[in-house]
C-alpha cells in the first residue's frame, strides 16, 4: 500500500502525527486507523463474495485482477490457447514496412530488400528523383532516407 514511502517520509509522518495528536492521544489514533482499514478490507471482501455468488459456477475461477487490461493481456498471451505467440513471432514489422514503402514509391520490393541494410541506399534514389524535380517543387518524403 505505501510501497513509495521512503524511511525519511515515514520518520516524517511519525514526528507529525505526534506533534498534531500528541504522545497520549497516538496509540488510540492509530486503533482507530486499523481498525477502519480492517472494516474497510472485510467489506470489500464480502463484496467481491457476493459478486463470485451471484455470477454463479461459470465464473468460479473469476479474478477481479483479471479486470485490469494489462493483467488481462499478460494472463492470455500466458494462455496462448488462440497461438498468439506464432503469431507473434511469424510477423516481422519491419519487413512489412519496408514492403508498404516500397509499394508506395513504387520500387521494386527486391531492391529495397538489398538496399534496406543501409541509408545510403535510400538516399541515392532521393538524389535520382531530386534532379526529375522542378526547381519549385518539393522532394518526397523519403522515410528510409530519415
Amino acid at each position: 500500500m505505501f510501497n513509495d514511502i521512503g524511511p525519511l517520509e515515514l520518520v516524517t509522518l511519525v514526528v507529525l502525527a505526534v506533534l498534531v495528536f500528541g504522545p497520549d492521544k497516538l496509540p488510540k489514533m492509530i486503533q482507530d486507523v486499523t481498525r477502519t482499514i480492517r472494516k474497510i478490507r472485510d467489506f470489500s471482501e464480502s463484496a467481491k463474495a457476493d459478486i463470485r455468488d451471484e455470477l454463479g459456477p461459470e465464473f468460479k475461477d473469476f479474478e477481479f485482477e483479471d479486470l485490469n487490461p494489462k493483467t488481462f493481456i499478460r494472463k492470455q498471451l500466458d494462455n496462448d490457447e488462440l497461438g498468439l505467440k506464432e503469431i507473434r513471432n511469424g510477423f516481422d514489422l519491419k519487413k512489412e514496412m519496408a514492403e508498404v514503402t516500397d509499394a508506395v514509391h513504387g520500387r521494386d520490393s527486391d531492391h529495397s530488400s538489398s538496399s534496406s541494410g543501409g541509408a545510403s541506399g535510400g538516399s541515392v534514389d532521393m538524389t535520382k528523383k531530386r534532379e526529375k524535380l522542378d526547381p519549385d517543387e518539393r522532394p518526397p518524403y523519403d522515410a528510409d532516407a530519415t
